[in-house]
């Protein structure tokens, strides 16, 4: 097994888990961390306190003897430290005076001419026992050079040990304990929602009964939890929407694409039945019409499935409107229905021609079929200083009934007809104006209907304006 195997294989499964060991050993290394230095900062001043301590000591030590030389006998006791001792010796070794302790004792410590740290001598064994603090001073007294050798215990810096070894043998883990139970808890009630809109996430994404009406609970905070809760249950609602538009266009395709395949199969049924005296030009006439117009609410699925996958107006240039406008009034005008192109010469708008060119055939197919005498197309440029700046705004009016106010948001939805009827008769899909806006959507414009000043349908589309269209 690799390292990063057994990694893998140790490390905890929850987010929560994670969490508690993460801050547990992070809370472990700041303690540790904080601990050593605080016992080398103490330990450093202890230290500095106890020689201090022997200095001073031997500071009084040095102002007890008298005027001709002559020490104490015992010596005087330390006025910091009870427990310190004190020996003073003569130039050649003898002790003239010590404290109680060290009264009949030979040297423990002997200071060297010169030098500044005592040495350690053998009848210091077992007199001195275990670690001491030792401090050598010379000195003249009474015209004799002296040396005055002060030592203690370094109890103090014992008990800063034993202080440190008591934390960090006791204190420590009680206090990673109690952080580490803190993180867990607190870990747990901050994941618990995230816990919750999981669990309610599974319920509604469940393949047996997914329901997208539900939503998941907001804990109703403004942290990251709760926007990932409000997130959620937007992206719920878009799909929620998504689905139900999706059912609906199923379901509305389904009856479309029925509608003329049992027709041509009940007109062939038909001659089949009687084949000897059945119509077979008008069947056949009546079949292709009917394959027509599958052939149409075919292509036009097609091109409403490039829109919603986003693919529309993938390569887009430069699209003059003057000749494009030209071209499809002069193939979808009717005899009797005038119509007239009002399109300044060099106005261009960016994106794909062959999308463009089925948007406004859609809507001049639109306006034919309704149009009692006269089309009107005009396209303006976009106008400096207006808010419709970089906009070319292109519109097409026609002379028929129009389209009432409370309808002419809902044309623009697919498979829907104002007059099913006509429309079935005409040959439209009910595609044709959803095409246009998905089309309009997808080149960054618009598309809107109001009633013309003739009094029929005024449909307003606007489009980004190339970059040298007139201005």
């Amino acid at each position: 097994m690799t390292t990063a195997e057994a990694l893998r294989r140790f490390r905890p499964a929850t987010v929560r888990s994670r969490v508690t060991v993460a801050a547990g050993l992070a809370l472990t290394a700041a303690v540790t961390l904080g601990l050593v230095i605080m016992y080398l900062l103490q330990a450093d001043s202890a230290r500095r306190t106890v020689q201090s301590q022997v200095r001073t000591y031997a500071t009084q030590v040095q102002q007890s003897a008298s005027a001709d030389g002559t020490f104490p006998s015992p010596l005087p006791a330390s006025s910091l430290d009870p427990a310190a001792e004190a020996q003073v010796l003569a130039a050649d070794g003898r002790v003239l005076a010590a404290t109680r302790t060290l009264s009949a004792v030979r040297p423990v410590y002997d200071l060297p001419p010169g030098a500044t740290s005592p040495v350690r001598q053998k009848a210091a064994d077992g007199v001195v026992p275990g670690e001491v603090t030792v401090y050598g001073e010379h000195d003249t007294v009474g015209g004799q050079p002296v040396s005055v050798v002060t030592l203690t215990p370094t109890s103090l810096l014992a008990q800063v040990n034993e202080t440190f070894a008591r934390l960090l043998i006791i204190g420590l883990p009680a206090l990673l304990l109690l952080a580490c139970a803190t993180v867990w808890l607190v870990a747990g009630r901050a994941l618990r929602p995230v816990e919750q809109i999981r669990r309610a996430v599974t319920d509604i994404t469940d393949l047996s009964a997914a329901d997208l009406t539900q939503r998941v609970p907001e804990p109703g905070t403004d942290d990251e939890i709760g926007h990932l809760a409000q997130t959620m249950n937007a992206m719920l609602a878009r799909l929620e929407d998504s689905a139900s538009r999706q059912r609906r266009f199923v379901g509305d395709a389904s009856h479309e694409l029925r509608s003329p395949l049992t027709a041509i199969r009940a007109g062939l049924e038909v001659g089949l039945a009687h084949p000897d005296r059945a119509p077979w030009p008008d069947i056949a006439t009546r079949a292709v019409k009917q394959a027509t117009r599958l052939e149409a609410l075919i292509s036009d699925l097609l091109l409403l499935a490039k829109t919603d996958a986003g693919k529309a107006a993938a390569r887009r240039g430069r699209v003059e409107l003057a000749p494009l406008l030209a071209e499809l009034t002069e193939t979808t005008a009717p005899v009797g229905v005038a119509v007239s192109v009002e399109v300044p010469p060099g106005l261009a708008v960016t994106g794909a021609t062959e999308d463009l060119s089925r948007l406004f055939r859609n809507v001049l197919d639109n306006a034919v079929r309704h149009a009692r005498t006269t089309i009107r197309v005009t396209a303006s440029p976009p106008a400096a200083g207006s808010t419709a700046n970089g906009l070319v705004r292109i519109t097409i009016a026609d002379d028929g009934p129009g389209i009432p106010a409370e309808d002419r948001d809902r044309v623009f939805d697919r498979f829907v007809r104002l007059d099913a009827s006509r429309e079935l008769v005409s040959g439209s899909t009910g595609l044709g104006l959803a095409i246009v806006r998905e089309i309009a959507i997808a080149h960054q414009g618009t598309v809107s209907i109001g009633a013309a000043v003739e009094g029929g349908a005024l449909v307003t589309v606007t489009l980004p304006a190339a970059g040298d269209a007139m201005s």
